[in-house]
Formats: structure tokens, sequence, C-alpha cells
């Protein structure tokens, strides 16, 4: 492969990694929208959604069955988890109901430990050919299939938050509850919706993105490591900004292990979330306003 096809194919690989990032990001910035809470197990949701729905699948379910069992089993669980630990402290500081997602993140990690121990799991492709080449670059048909629910996502929230009466009583709701209530919004309801959408969400990503990587239960911590970053990047605001962010980051990974070294990867994330926070805390375009839960 000429120097032109490798740098090529770095970029399908960053392309494909910053749209898991960032199908990870929006999931955390709706939440964000929706409740002022930043959702550190959403990484888990991830983790949790691909092995349920590969289990499923070894049951002998069509997959298609076993994706759309997974997704709502995993909303289900987000709710519980809303009604159970964020409901309960919903007058606590912001940096509490925070370490809150962390304790939940660590307690559903070892729950997926319990249930499916240290072993790594797949899902077959969800189309059958082989990789496309351009340019002397491959890429595969599951990558295509992540850009698309990437996109999906992107321009569904778009539309609810943006262009529907209820994307934008939620927004206001996060602004004054108060004032929410006085016009008959339910922000405890808007919040249990919203930990049921992160988790639905959470699960469809990890489903799709189980055919290209090997899914163990632990991959969420850095799922969700890197999530955060894309949403930091673009602000925790703004939806398209975590899609940036996601793009950017996974395009950044992948020339960085590909020109420098394939050891840096993890760690590169870890300088660009420093790097932003000291020169752009708002995110290149979102922008930083205090939220009160």
């Amino acid at each position: 492969m000429d120097t032109p096809s490798q740098l090529l194919q770095l970029l399908f690989t960053g392309l494909t990694l910053g749209s898991i990032y960032a199908l990870i990001g929006l999931a955390l910035v709706t939440t964000f929208n929706i409740t002022g809470i930043l959702n550190l197990a959403q990484g888990e949701f991830v983790t949790i959604g691909a092995l349920l729905a590969i289990s499923l699948y070894a049951t002998g379910l069509p997959l298609a069955a076993a994706f759309i069992i997974a997704v709502l089993l995993v909303a289900t669980l987000g709710g519980v988890l809303e009604r159970c630990a964020i409901q309960t402290a919903r007058q606590a500081s912001a940096l509490t109901l925070i370490i809150i997602t962390l304790g939940l993140s660590i307690f559903l990690r070892g729950l997926a430990l319990l249930v499916w121990g240290t072993e790594t799991y797949s899902l077959p492709a969800f189309s059958e050919g082989g990789p496309l080449f351009i340019g002397g670059a491959a890429i595969t048909p599951q990558s295509f299939w992540i850009f698309g629910l990437t996109a999906l996502t992107l321009a569904g929230l778009y539309a609810f938050f943006e262009l529907t009466y209820w994307g934008k009583a939620v927004k206001a709701a996060v602004l004054n509850r108060t004032a929410a209530r006085l016009m008959g919004i339910n922000p405890n309801r808007l919040s249990l919706l919203a930990f049921l959408a992160s988790g639905a969400l959470g699960a469809a990503a990890g489903i799709f993105i189980a055919p290209v990587t090997m899914t163990t239960y632990d991959m969420g911590f850095m799922l969700g490591v890197k999530g955060f970053v894309a949403a930091v990047i673009g602000g925790l605001n703004n939806i398209g900004g975590a899609v940036l962010g996601g793009i950017l980051l996974g395009i950044l990974e992948s020339f960085s292990a590909g020109l420098i070294s394939s050891g840096l990867k993890d760690a590169f994330a870890i300088i660009i979330l420093i790097g932003v926070l000291l020169v752009r805390p708002q995110g290149i375009i979102g922008s930083l306003k205090e939220r009160k839960i």
C-alpha cells in the first residue's frame, strides 16, 4: 500500500471510530440537555446493549429481534436507574449527581462481569459482502451502518430539539424548572424519558459496533471516556458539536496511532480533553452556561 492509500485508510478508520464516539457523545449531550446531568454510566449502556444482543442472538433469535429486545431492555434499565438513583437524589448538587452516575457505571460493569465473564464476544456483520476499496483503501459495509445510525440519530435529535414544541419545552425545563412546572411541564417525567432514551441509544450504538469490535464487559469505560471527550470538544449543549467532536477525535486518534504510535491512541483522547478544557471549555461550537439541577 502506497503512502496516499495508507493515509486514506487511516482516514476511513478515523471516520468509523469517530462515528462510534459521536453516538456516545450524542447520548451524553441528550441527557445533559434534558436533565442537566452528565451520565458517566453511558458507556456501560453501550456494553450491556451489545452483550445482551449477542446473548439473545446466540439463542437462535433473528438479529433484528435481538436488536429490538436488547434496546428495550437497556432503555428499561436506564429508566430503573433514574428512578432508583437519580430521582431520589434530585435535590443534591451537580457534583453529587455526577458521582452517583460514576457509581452506577462501576455497578453496571461489575454486573456485566458477573453475567458474561471476561470472555470476548462479537456479532456477525449486518450485511454480507467484502470491504469496498476506494483509492486503494478498504472500508467495511458495517462502517456504513455506523455512519447511517450516526446521521439518523443526529437528524432525529436536531428535529426534536429545534423543530418540535416538546423539544423546546424540555430545554426550557432545564433552564428554569419552576417556570416549566407553571407551564404544565413535569421535569421529573422528562428526566425519566431522558434516561430511557439514553439507554436505548447506548444499546443501539453498542449493537452496531459489536461486529467491528471485540465486545467485553469492560469496554464501556474507555468508550464512555471517548464519548465524553467528543461531547466536550463540540460543546456539551450542542448535538451537532458532539458529532463534530467525535469525528475530530476519531480522525486524530487514527492518525496518531498510524503515524506516531498505537500506544498513544488512548492517551491522545485525554490530552485532547485537557487541551480543550484549558483553551475553550465551552467546546468548539458550544456555549458555556450555568446549569441548575
